[in-house]
């Protein structure tokens, strides 16, 4: 941090230039109304004294555009002053003998003081309005940075050091998993007392300003603001000056509001963000996990049946060794039911219903419907519908489907599939005769498609399999 003393001296520089500010108004005042009083003593002994007195309602306006209001106010009286002094008789006193100089004078000084206030309020509608362009490019500006950070760490580090730019003092942002921490600080590395975390645990935890010139009085020099999404606190920005004095007046607390509302945008985003491409991840591992464990089943199975027919001929053939070839039999089926279990842990990704042209298909709550209305079906007919939808587009093989809903002693028997396809399509289908949800590959199985729409001349082929 910057010493205190340096931090005083820039307060005192500071002071010293508004009173210089105000100082050069009143002399600005002063002469705008000594060249009006010039003009008039010009003008006076041509045209007379009675066009003078709107000589000086030009330079009380310029005095309020310029100066402000209190210049103005001051040019207001000094123009009522020198038109007294040298424009009504007796001249050079300011003593009026004739009524209508002073109810001249007196309508002067109004009418300069209702022109002052006027002009002094276009100045100060002006400055708000440059204040809100200012205000509106600040919190343009930080959102336009944000955008382009990806990641927490990015969003702590510019949301620090921009908002610590804006207001000229330290910015801290402190977030809370397990405990308050400090992600990020600005301009240099900060270390907070435990006071000061202390005072930032509070603010998260409540969600209301705390810390010097806020409305809890805390033992810590910081100001502390809840960033929040929603009514949730994700974090807690920290600021400070060097030299003791409030971060933010109550003057710029909505301007700082609205800074943080983008900071907890950009938090928000990143989560999200992060949240997304974690379960991207996943369901990109989990599909190679289900391709690999169905390959391996497709694989095995073909050796598995042979295996399985080889027994099943050495118990037509009377095998001498009956112990042996039941063992090699038992353990084939064990084998083959491992495999299965296996495929069929494959994830349904997300566990959401499927929903193809009007049917829905939800397997985690054993519901069909069609339009929604539900539709009956029979257990072998949901089995191989359900296992169907968990590979939605994936051509399942014959056997598959009839170990997965008739068991693997009922693999040869692809009537008893047919009769469950045929029924699904006249509960399912909107005209069984041109299928367009369950399509048949000849020779191979069947398919689910995803996309609800026909495939021509296969529609045709299927509603006949």
């Amino acid at each position: 941090m910057q010493c205190v003393h340096l931090a005083t001296m820039a307060g005192v520089l500071a002071q010293r230039q508004s009173f210089t500010a105000q100082f050069r108004g009143y002399v600005e005042a002063s002469l705008m109304v000594a060249v009006s009083t010039l003009a008039g003593l010009v003008m006076a002994p041509r045209w007379g004294n009675s066009a003078v007195d709107l000589l000086y309602l030009p330079a009380v306006l310029a005095t309020a555009v310029l100066a402000g209001l209190r210049p103005a106010l001051l040019a207001a009286l000094f123009s009522a002053l020198a038109y007294n002094f040298f424009f009504t008789a007796p001249r050079l006193t300011f003593h009026m003998e004739n009524p209508n100089d002073v109810v001249t004078v007196a309508m002067l000084f109004g009418v300069a003081v209702v022109v002052s206030q006027l002009a002094a309020s276009v100045r100060r509608q002006a400055r708000i309005a440059e204040a809100h362009a200012t205000r509106n490019a600040t919190i343009a500006g930080l959102a336009r940075r944000l955008l382009t950070c990806t990641t927490q760490q990015e969003i702590a580090e510019v949301s620090t050091r921009e908002l610590g730019g804006a207001f000229e003092c330290n910015a801290v942002l402190i977030g809370e998993e397990t405990q308050p921490h400090i992600l990020s600080s600005a301009p240099v590395p900060i270390q907070l007392t435990p006071n000061d975390i202390a005072v930032a645990a509070l603010v998260l935890e409540s969600g209301e300003r705390a810390g010097r010139g806020v409305d809890r009085a805390v033992p810590t020099e910081w100001q502390f603001h809840p960033v929040k999404s929603g009514e949730v606190v994700i974090a807690a920005m920290g600021l400070a000056r060097d030299d003791g004095s409030p971060a933010v007046s109550r003057d710029w607390l909505p301007l700082l509001d609205n800074l943080l509302d983008q900071v907890a945008l950009a938090l928000e985003r990143a989560r999200f963000e992060g949240e997304a491409r974690e379960v991207a991840r996943l369901r990109e591992r989990e599909e190679v996990r289900s391709m690999l464990l169905l390959s391996i089943g497709q694989d095995l199975s073909p050796s598995l049946k042979s295996i399985a027919d080889v027994v099943n001929e050495l118990r037509r053939n009377g095998s001498s060794d009956k112990a042996l070839v039941s063992l090699i039999g038992s353990e084939t089926t064990k084998v083959e039911r491992y495999i299965s279990n296996l495929v069929n842990l494959s994830p349904a990704s997300d566990q959401r219903p499927l929903e193809i042209d009007g049917v829905t298909i939800d397997i985690f709550k054993r519901a069909v419907l069609r339009n929604g209305k539900d539709v009956h079906l029979t257990p072998k007919e949901y089995a191989v519908l359900a296992e169907l939808s968990k590979h939605p587009g994936r051509v399942l093989s014959h056997a598959h489907l009839l170990r997965t809903a008739w068991g693997p002693a009922q693999e040869a028997q692809v009537d008893y599939l047919r009769v469950a396809v045929r029924g699904l399509r006249q509960k399912l289908e909107r005209d069984p005769s041109h299928p367009q949800l369950i399509l048949n590959e000849p020779a191979v199985g069947y398919r689910l498609n995803a996309n609800g729409k026909s495939f021509g001349a296969e529609g045709v082929d299927a509603a006949h399999a």
